[in-house]
């Protein structure tokens, strides 16, 4: 059995009192004196019960992360910054995923205020106000993403959506395009809807002619049967822009089945710029949002609640910008890579090898 504090002070020579404070840090204990604790706790394999220091102190050593997909690269590189700047603080992390699942989400929430977190950061896009109502409550700092909420104990960053989706459309008028699409997202996400608005103004503002809308989710499929519907109608638009970079991966997979050449017969806009849109043939046209910087920004949105006496959220604001890959070209402008059939291979084949997230 492993042995109690009491045989930890005994073990090191040192008082209760003094295990306590190297345990918890709340007091400096001399560098030999905590060795020594540390090394009795490592020999009598002692574990702290942190479930009962939280009851006595009422808040945890965790910070609460909310996302929406895991699935999708997106957000795994949020979460990793995001744990990796709450580690440094030596803090733990509670994540949960919702699926897209208002049932889930409203679980979450309550996993959050009864695990008793610091604080939560609510990575999703959906309109959550009034669950993020539930934490100011309970008078839990919360940082959203999107939602423009900024009070006592809430915080708000927000995405300059439409920066990416300007230069994106810029980009493919310059190039010569003057008939576009853009592959939705859902409608009552706000991340979705402010990229399908920029886009509508996008184009609206360079007076290139009636804009084509397909409204799907978010995912791989959704990029297919987006560009399924657009070549259902005529004619085909000769550039696609999409809403995120895992739908345009489903769309280069729908266009390139259909015998179709991207970019000479249309050019694809990817958003997000994912790992693997630099990896996809040819390499995606995307607009970049940091998840690093999204996810440290989170982190310190929250710190800065908590550290404030007033615990007044602030806005942060986060810029994007368009990187330009070989996804995108002048209309029927020849590709400078290879294309499957150079390579002895048809596009058939290899855009049925392409997978989706959830499937590894």
């Amino acid at each position: 059995m492993p042995g109690g504090m009491k045989e930890v002070a005994k073990h090191a020579g040192v008082s209760v009192t003094t295990v306590s404070h190297v345990l918890n840090k709340t007091r400096r204990v001399a560098p030999r004196t905590r060795k020594r604790v540390l090394e009795a706790v490592r020999e009598l394999k002692y574990y702290k019960d942190a479930h009962a220091r939280h009851l006595a102190r009422g808040y945890s050593d965790f910070l609460g992360l909310i996302v929406s997909d895991i699935c999708n690269p997106f957000f795994p590189e949020v979460i990793k910054s995001f744990e990796t700047a709450a580690l440094s603080k030596g803090l733990d992390l509670l994540l949960c995923n919702t699926d897209y699942d208002p049932g889930r989400t409203h679980a979450a929430v309550r996993k959050m205020i009864e695990n008793k977190v610091r604080g939560v950061a609510v990575m999703t896009t959906k309109g959550y106000a009034e669950l993020a109502q539930e934490f100011k409550v309970n008078r839990v700092p919360v940082v959203l993403l999107d939602h423009g909420t900024v009070g006592k104990y809430m915080s708000s960053i927000r995405v300059d959506w439409s920066r990416g989706i300007h230069q994106a459309v810029d980009h493919l008028h310059r190039l010569g395009h003057k008939d576009f699409a853009f592959i939705s997202g859902f409608p009552t996400f706000s991340a979705a809807v402010s990229r399908r608005d920029a886009f509508i103004a996008a184009v609206s503002q360079r007076r290139l002619g009636a804009e084509r809308i397909v409204d799907e989710n978010q995912k791989v499929d959704g990029g297919i049967r987006g560009v399924q519907a657009l070549l259902a109608r005529h004619p085909l638009p000769t550039a696609i822009l999409c809403v995120n970079d895992v739908t345009a991966i489903g769309a280069l997979h729908a266009l390139q089945h259909a015998g179709l050449r991207v970019p000479q017969d249309v050019s694809l806009v990817g958003y997000d710029d994912i790992g693997l849109a630099a990896l996809a043939f040819p390499p995606l046209t995307t607009v970049s949002l940091s998840r690093q910087y999204l996810g440290q920004l989170a982190f310190q949105a929250l710190q800065s609640i908590v550290k404030s006496k007033r615990k007044m959220g602030t806005e942060y604001v986060v810029e994007t910008e368009l990187v330009v890959r070989q996804s995108t070209s002048a209309p029927g402008e020849e590709s400078k890579i290879p294309f499957p059939e150079d390579l002895g291979e048809s596009p058939a084949n290899v855009v049925l090898n392409l997978r989706h997230p959830s499937d590894s």
